[in-house]
């Protein structure tokens, strides 16, 4: 007894799926595993400490500066802790610090970790106004209770283009 259809149009479409469903399996592992490394993980210290990224994975970690923990080096480096209400981690980071950076002050740094914990950025991205987080930062830090916008301030400005403010052109 025979699995194949009788119809000949059948066998046809059938051969011709048997054919395609593997070029198309093929295609789409390849286009995966093309962007494995490509990912960039959004964590906050305690997250991090959690998920143990491993050494050289290209993440984000977001959080708040510490107080008192900027260092300068006279060669460019910097040095600071950022933190979140359950865990602390030590960043260095090698070049100019956006102007608006200081300490207690919501940052996403994109690098990685060393081998020995210490997170190495490659960028450092602080606050554009007064009353602008990050959204990613702003929203881990309000499920672990840690910050508190002041009176009137908006937690996080909505996307360009969200709302009506940021609109370009339009006829009235």
């Amino acid at each position: 007894m025979s699995f194949l259809p009788k119809s000949r149009k059948a066998r046809t479409r059938l051969l011709l799926l048997s054919v395609i469903a593997p070029v198309v399996a093929v295609a789409v592992g390849l286009t995966l595993w093309g962007m494995r490394g490509s990912i960039s993980l959004f964590y906050t210290p305690s997250q991090a400490a959690e998920a143990k990224p491993e050494p050289g994975r290209a993440i984000q970690l977001g959080g708040l500066v510490a107080m008192g923990s900027v260092i300068k080096h006279p060669d460019g480096r910097v040095e600071f802790t950022v933190e979140d209400k359950l865990a602390a981690d030590k960043v260095v980071f090698q070049g100019d610090l956006p102007d608006l950076f200081r300490e207690g002050q919501g940052i996403v740094a994109e690098g990685s970790y060393r081998a020995d914990g210490t997170f190495e950025a490659k960028r450092v991205l602080a606050k554009h106004d007064e009353t602008y987080m990050p959204r990613e930062v702003a929203d881990a830090l309000k499920a672990q209770g840690e910050w508190r916008p002041e009176a009137g301030q908006p937690s996080a400005q909505p996307p360009y283009g969200a709302g009506g403010a940021n609109k370009v052109g339009g006829g009235v």
